[in-house]
């Protein structure tokens, strides 16, 4: 056809859309070039049609067909559907077959781990490479109270570290956060907007508080919070004893926030006494309810007003300046983290008698094992598999009587619940019995409460009613403090939807897994390069006569050398893929899921012979889009599929390495929607 030429028309209908096209283009081509978008896997502009993965289906609604729209052409008269339910569940079923056979780790399981979902990989890395200040920014990203929470962390990353696969020792991932906020914290501050007028009230000026008022602010949205303490902090401040994180610190890190401007904090106010809800909802934009569990739980036994509470006995100690009367002979009560608290806080203040009662055996024990292990080397004593019964006090003593337990059937915890052993009652003398078996929230009045005591929100865009809101402690029960801010970013970007008039975005919660450390064998992971063979370093801690006779930080921070080293010990799991994979991309969009599809994945040995390319198969979806990428556009024939059936694979000839040339070039990785072609050195 010469240039003269006129190319015939023709007339198409897309989505109630009339267009005119070009005789001979596909539909694909006509819906991309009228601005129609069709998802699309193994189809690539620049290489010819593949026609593997069937993501852009399409209804021709004359035929009843669903046809591949970007190897179909466009026919004249043609009524097509590109956005109905039924052609949404078609890709759906096409990504989800894909997905049955697709093998990796779209995200390190450190990051999905963290319920705040830091983007713990990357600041790793930012610290490896001795970029501390890079490493901060990025915990900040979604974690404004680092150097509280790098001290006070249970370290949910480190228990889903891949390295327990490998040596049975986690990267220390919690002391990058802590250095890199040691080192940078005071000096460095975000780049915020404006203000926009609008302010919040937020009552409570713990953990859950502040953050909330920090993503507040980096939507321009100003905070008045308000606390009925005499100091700022919270549960920091009056529940987290001092040798864990001094309070020093603590003011450093608080004291940032008014540095964002647009942050201010009233002390000894109190919700229902120096505050009326109704007034703040009439004064401010929005209301956000964020007060501690601040009430100890009730042991349930006879004469426990002879006991203290632990949260309570701490927040004493606390606003004595976390000191206070050698307790005498001490036994606490309870597993979790509290308790911990309260027998090493015992000890600080002169006790060396201090005893654990737990009702269960110590692998049942909600503490963090690092807590129960320090208490140990302490002098802690433990006495497991019992109970309280009854609590008495004669000639100034407290007497306890106890019964022995045993391990029944699992409860709703998952944990065998105890059961009593008959006639196996005992009991103890102390001078101080403190029950730490939980706590809960007294929630100020006016607001409503679900059946658990917490308060009754909306569980997508935590409103309580109103322009009131909720978030922390008072709205989940009481949790970690990296799980309060967590709830504290949702909660912030909630009220910022609600003022712009919009909903509040949903995160997917997409992810491919090769599975959790402990069902994997080291065969099983994939390594970019060879793991450094070298021990967890060592955190050194204060001399035990410090330990136990003041209230000193007991971890010193690592050196920039030491974490540097450790960093060296991360198998950097993540896709190398994960910011711009299609698959992951469009199996959010269409609701496809991993394990949709059941049956047995075939395994398949990377290669990281090349010094710069891995390639890895498990995660390729045989579209051959690298292979015609390597032979139309580079001229070379280096990849073609191997096999047939189920079995197929994209590899070299012969199995050879790809060539050194190929470090030059990267097309194909380039090209590749998926990870299954990658560089080797993430960035």
């Amino acid at each position: 056809m010469s240039d003269t030429q006129v190319q015939k028309k023709i007339q198409i209908t897309i989505d109630n859309k009339e267009i005119t096209a070009e005789e001979g283009k596909t539909i694909l081509e006509v819906a991309s070039n009228n601005g129609i978008k069709i998802p699309t896997l193994c189809h690539n502009g620049k290489v010819s049609k593949t026609t593997s993965c069937f993501v852009c289906m399409v209804k021709d609604t004359k035929s009843g067909k669903f046809l591949p729209s970007c190897s179909s052409l466009a026919v004249d008269g043609m009524v097509v559907e590109s956005d109905t339910d039924e052609v949404s569940d078609m890709r759906q079923t096409a990504l989800n077959l894909l997905l049955s056979e697709h093998s990796g780790d779209c995200e390190a399981p450190c990051t999905i781990a963290c319920p705040a979902h830091a983007n713990v990989e990357e600041y790793v890395r930012a610290g490896r490479e001795g970029k501390f200040l890079e490493s901060l920014k990025i915990i900040k990203e979604r974690i404004p109270l680092p150097l509280s929470i790098s001290r006070i962390c249970p370290r949910f990353c480190e228990q889903d570290c891949r390295r327990n696969t490998y040596d049975g020792e986690a990267v220390a991932i919690n002391d990058f956060k802590r250095i890199s906020g040691d080192l940078h914290y005071v000096d460095y501050v975000e780049d915020l907007p404006e203000l926009n007028g609008k302010k919040v009230a937020v009552v409570g000026a713990g953990p859950a508080g502040y953050s909330t008022a920090y993503f507040l602010r980096k939507e321009g949205i100003a905070s008045d919070l308000f606390d009925k303490q005499p100091e700022p902090g919270g549960m920091l401040r009056y529940g987290i004893p001092e040798y864990r994180l001094p309070k020093k610190i603590l003011d450093t890190e608080l004291a940032h926030f008014e540095k964002l401007g647009g942050i201010s904090v009233t002390c000894n106010t109190e919700l229902g006494k120096g505050i009326r809800l109704e007034t703040l909802k009439k004064d401010y934009d929005a209301v956000v309810v964020a007060v501690g569990s601040w009430k100890s739980s009730s042991m349930r036994a006879e004469g426990e007003e002879h006991a203290e509470g632990g949260i309570g006995w701490l927040e004493k100690i606390a606003l004595a300046g976390w000191t206070g009367e050698n307790p005498g002979k001490t036994i606490v009560i309870g597993g979790g983290d509290v308790a911990m608290d309260c027998v090493r806080t015992s000890l600080r203040l002169g006790s060396r008698d201090v005893s654990c009662f737990y009702r269960r055996t110590e692998n049942e024990m909600p503490a963090t094992p690092i807590e129960v292990e320090e208490a140990k080397e302490e002098g802690v004593h433990f006495e497991f598999l019992t109970s309280p019964v009854k609590l008495r006090e004669e000639n100034g003593k407290k007497i306890m009587t106890c019964i022995r337990m045993e391990l029944g059937e699992p409860d709703a915890s998952g944990r065998r619940r105890p059961v009593p052993v008959e006639g196996s009652e005992y009991d103890v003398e102390a001078d101080t019995i403190i029950a730490a078996i939980g706590q809960k929230t007294t929630i100020p009045e006016g607001i409503p409460t679900n059946k658990w005591g917490e308060v009754e929100t909306d569980g997508k865009t935590f409103r309580v009613e109103d322009n009131v809101f909720s978030t922390g402690d008072c709205q989940t029960g009481p949790a970690t403090v990296v799980e309060s801010v967590a709830g504290a970013r949702l909660t912030a970007q909630s009220i910022a939807a609600s003022f712009n008039g919009t909903k509040i975005t949903e995160e997917p919660d997409f992810n491919v897994s090769r599975g959790h450390w402990q069902q994997l064998r080291k065969d099983d992971l994939v390594f970019l390069k060879q793991p450094a063979e070298q021990p967890r370093t060592e955190q050194r801690k204060i001399p035990m006569d410090q330990r136990l006779s003041t209230m000193n930080e007991v971890w010193y921070t690592f050196t920039k050398e030491e974490i540097m080293k450790e960093g060296e010990r991360c198998l950097e799991c993540s896709c190398t893929d994960k910011g711009e994979c299609k698959l992951k991309e469009h199996s959010e969009t269409y609701g496809a899921q991993p394990d949709a599809i059941g049956g047995e994945k075939l395994k398949f040995d990377y290669d990281t012979r090349h010094p710069e390319i891995i390639m890895d198969p498990g995660k390729c979806i045989k579209c051959g889009i690298c292979v015609k990428t390597c032979r139309e556009i580079i001229n070379k024939s280096l990849l073609d599929f191997k096999f047939r059936g189920y079995g197929v694979r994209i590899g070299t000839a012969f199995g050879e390495p790809l060539p050194q040339s190929c470090r030059d070039c990267g097309e194909c990785i380039e090209a590749c929607p998926v990870g299954a072609l990658g560089w080797r050195i993430k960035k």
